[in-house]
């Protein structure tokens, strides 16, 4: 059975940090593509950072420099770090899983979600 499990959003002023958890079972990191994807209303879903089996990254072009995305095999949990926040960074952020990269996110296993309000 597959899970996944968001924490650490919450609100924070323009130029602050959080860091996002992501809690998984059911699915090695180890051997598996996870990212984080994030929506604002009104706006269209986009891929913020992915990381392979392996521990290749890769990062939306508006977060490369301030997001980082990791994890910990040991752990079953991914993190998204995320500093210098800006307002534009306010959505609701995903994780979400799948075999291989790139992660479709309809299809993906994914989580409900942990919302980030940057003031």
């Amino acid at each position: 059975h597959v899970q996944l499990v968001e924490s650490g959003g919450g609100s924070v002023q323009a130029g602050g940090s959080l860091r996002l958890s992501c809690a998984h079972s059911g699915y090695p990191s180890s051997r598996h593509c996870m990212g984080w994807f994030r929506q604002a209303p009104g706006k269209e879903r986009e891929g913020v950072a992915i990381i392979s089996g392996r521990g290749v990254t890769n990062y939306l072009d508006s977060v490369k420099g301030r997001f980082t995305i990791s994890k910990d095999n040991a752990k079953n949990t991914l993190y998204l770090k995320m500093n210098n926040l800006e307002p534009e960074d306010t959505a609701m952020y995903t994780c979400a899983a799948e075999h291989v990269c790139p992660i479709i996110f309809e299809t993906a296993h994914r989580g409900q979600g942990t919302q980030v309000t940057v003031s």
